[in-house]
């Protein structure tokens, strides 16, 4: 994925989030909702996403990198959003999962809610409704492991 830049001379703070999808179709409006989208919440953050096609593919990357926020679609070829949220249990500061869907309605939302996902965002994607859910999701899941905003993120520019 391609990052957006931080300003010159900036010390912008990084956040990267996982989705797994693979609808490739999917991942270009999440990307330009990363890359164009006001961030409601944490507006002078540089958010930015890692896709992941396959729960396989996804787990390596859970393994050794730290995600505050995965999206999973619903309808995975290989696994299902609730193998991944088991997974993601087993990690020491576990990520939210947030489900998403072509198909997202009141079941859906009722069930992922009651096995322990943080929401459901529906398909097309609603730029704003992406960034709100992502912001508040991250915005929890740094209150839940204690952790400081600057601890949490990767420091981009500089010349790090």
């Amino acid at each position: 994925m391609k990052k957006k830049p931080a300003p010159a001379g900036s010390f912008a703070q990084s956040i990267t989030i996982l989705c797994v999808d693979p609808i490739a179709e999917d991942h270009a409006p999440l990307e330009e909702i990363f890359n164009s989208s006001p961030w409601s919440l944490y507006p002078d953050f540089v958010w930015t996403l890692e896709n992941s096609t396959d729960l396989k593919s996804a787990w390596r990357l859970l393994r050794t990198r730290r995600f505050p926020v995965v999206l999973c679609e619903c309808d995975l070829r290989q696994g299902t959003w609730r193998e991944l949220l088991e997974l993601l249990k087993s990690l020491p500061e576990p990520p939210f999962l947030i489900v998403t869907s072509q198909a997202a309605d009141e079941r859906l939302w009722a069930e992922a809610l009651n096995l322990g996902a943080y929401d459901v965002l529906a398909k097309p994607f609603d730029s704003t409704e992406v960034s709100r859910v992502i912001s508040r999701a991250w915005m929890h899941w740094t209150e839940q492991h204690r952790v400081a905003p600057e601890a949490s993120v990767t420091v981009a520019g500089g010349g790090a």
